[in-house]
């Protein structure tokens, strides 16, 4: 992800302190390949019980607004309680539905549980809590823009997701990141190769860095 996130700031399409999540977002299983895919925003409460009855209604319309996205796709969830994670959204259901419907993983500044199942099916989770409970996990809205730990996110965004947290990028430049990534990877493999050679010298890394943007 670091290199997807230099070559971002090479094109300049957005300051460099903007486009990632902030600390506090954690990459529940940290030995799964990246994500990627295309953000399917939600919001959600769970700390308090509904005016009737012992749990709210399930909302399963948000399923055929998901289908109009581009696949893969990413669940993005943001907890707006008060006190965000009080209950977990999504389990080893929530992860089994998600799948389904081709979602590459889920990104929520709430909880996550069910961790050793859904770690079993290789199903990717950012969270910023984990909970035992769902408590009243119910879905408010969907498709809106949501923010995820200082990264703003709007339906349809490219995120992708690794051990250092979730980065979107941007659309219009999406087609030319890998070729980009793959030519910054080979300049800054000559500095690190020279840097660990018997032949370094200050003056050659002079040299070597100025190939780097």
């Amino acid at each position: 992800m670091c290199t997807i996130s230099n070559v971002i700031e090479e094109f300049g399409v957005r300051l460099r302190n903007e486009g990632y999540t902030q600390p506090g977002l954690r990459c529940i299983f940290e030995d799964l390949p990246p994500m990627l895919g295309y953000a399917a925003t939600s919001r959600i409460k769970c700390s308090h019980p509904p005016p009737t009855d012992h749990a709210y209604v399930d909302r399963t319309d948000w399923w055929g607004q998901m289908g109009t996205l581009p696949a893969p796709r990413v669940a993005v969830i943001q907890d707006i309680d008060e006190n965000p994670g009080i209950g977990a959204f999504v389990g080893e259901v929530h992860a089994s539905i998600l799948r389904a419907l081709k979602c590459a993983g889920v990104v929520t500044d709430g909880a996550v549980r069910d961790l050793s199942p859904v770690r079993a099916m290789r199903f990717p989770m950012f969270a910023c809590h984990v909970s035992v409970s769902h408590a009243y996990a119910h879905m408010v809205d969907f498709g809106g823009p949501v923010e995820i730990r200082g990264l703003k996110i709007h339906s349809g965004d490219l995120l992708f997701g690794d051990r250092h947290g979730v980065l979107s990028i941007p659309n219009q430049i999406a087609g030319e990141v890998a070729t980009k990534a793959a030519a910054l990877m080979k300049r800054e493999r000559k500095i690190i190769d020279l840097c660990r050679s018997p032949g370094f010298t200050i003056e050659k890394l002079r040299h070597a860095v100025k190939d780097l943007p």
